[in-house]
């Protein structure tokens, strides 16, 4: 393995210690393995918690901190946190005003996140949920029942991040981050395979001069194969898939966030110049684009290819959108 490692079963636990000495404004508790905001329980905000497996960072350790989340959970690479994680960063965060748990549809991640609910609801923390489901690429997959969460995810947890930091209380960041999630659709690309540190090799099978359209964030398959397409090609054929299906959820014309994100081994180059084509697309299609952000958010390790998400967003969640955040990731007006 040509791998920046020490060893594969260690991975987890070197980058959380590398995260703690990056960001002494972070509480990172490597063994118990949590991310946390250091002042979530200052100010009577909303607790905002949530996590998945390692392999996709920055998401979601890279998001915490001001204006975002108040703590994260990672689990193994590509493998669900457990309940007690979950339930270690409801009690990190809660300041009295409840906690609501941000969970992206992967059965794992739904079904840990919902014993911890239920756990935080025993101990007397008033817990909500909302489920991220943006990818419009297919229907039920190897990891998931409905549609997978993918790059809405960083949409739900910058703008109700922002609720939460204004005050809002907590039934009201839940309705915006299900507005955000309901109003967001994301369509990715793979170029290659990625590879997980404990497996050592691709975990699919890509061959040269082709790509998987629709892929997820662990390598899940997707729509099709097709033999290697152009830049040009690729953002036709997934803006098209994502207008469809976001056409129900308000006018043609309304204005998105756009966000291209790259999956782990896309230079920026490439990312920028399918932004432009991405950008092209949509003002031949008569949609204005309000905000946009390009780069590597959402990953699946080392693999070679993109997602497009676009968020139908009203004069409100703009105004979220565009407040001071400062995260390891994202940051700006701060």
């Amino acid at each position: 393995m040509r791998m920046l490692i020490n060893t594969a079963d260690t991975v987890v636990a070197d980058a959380l210690r590398g995260m703690a000495a990056a960001h002494p404004e972070l509480d990172v508790d490597v063994e118990n393995r949590l991310v946390v905001r250091r002042d979530a329980r200052e100010g009577g905000r909303v607790g905002l918690v949530s996590g998945g497996g390692s392999g996709h960072e920055p998401l979601h350790g890279g998001f915490v901190g001001y204006g975002m989340l108040s703590a994260a959970c990672p689990g193994e690479v590509f493998t669900s946190p457990v309940p007690d994680q979950m339930l270690r960063a409801a009690g990190a965060v809660d300041s009295g005003q409840g906690v609501l748990f941000v969970v992206k549809n992967y059965t794992g991640d739904v079904l840990n996140f919902q014993m911890a609910a239920e756990l935080a609801e025993d101990d007397g923390l008033r817990v909500e949920q909302v489920l991220v489901n943006d990818d419009v690429a297919v229907t039920d997959s190897l990891y998931t029942a409905g549609r997978r969460g993918t790059g809405g995810t960083l949409f739900v947890e910058k703008i109700a991040g922002a609720a939460a930091e204004e005050g809002a209380p907590l039934d009201r960041v839940a309705a915006i981050a299900r507005q955000v999630n309901e109003s967001s659709r994301s369509f990715g690309v793979a170029l290659s395979a990625c590879t997980t540190p404990a497996k050592g090799s691709p975990t699919f099978d890509l061959p040269d001069g082709e790509l998987e359209l629709g892929i997820g964030i662990h390598g899940e398959p997707g729509r099709e194969r097709r033999a290697m397409m152009t830049s040009r090609e690729i953002a036709e054929f997934a803006v098209g898939a994502v207008l469809e299906d976001l056409a129900q959820s308000g006018p043609a014309d309304a204005p998105v966030l756009a966000l291209v994100n790259g999956m782990g081994a896309t230079p920026l180059l490439e990312l920028y110049g399918f932004h432009a084509e991405v950008a092209r697309v949509l003002e031949a299609r008569g949609v204005p684009v309000a905000r946009s952000l390009v780069g590597n958010y959402v990953t699946s390790l080392d693999m070679a290819g993109c997602s497009v998400t676009l968020c139908r967003a009203d004069d409100e969640l703009l105004r979220l959108w565009d407040a001071p955040v400062q995260t390891a990731a994202l940051r700006w007006g701060r």
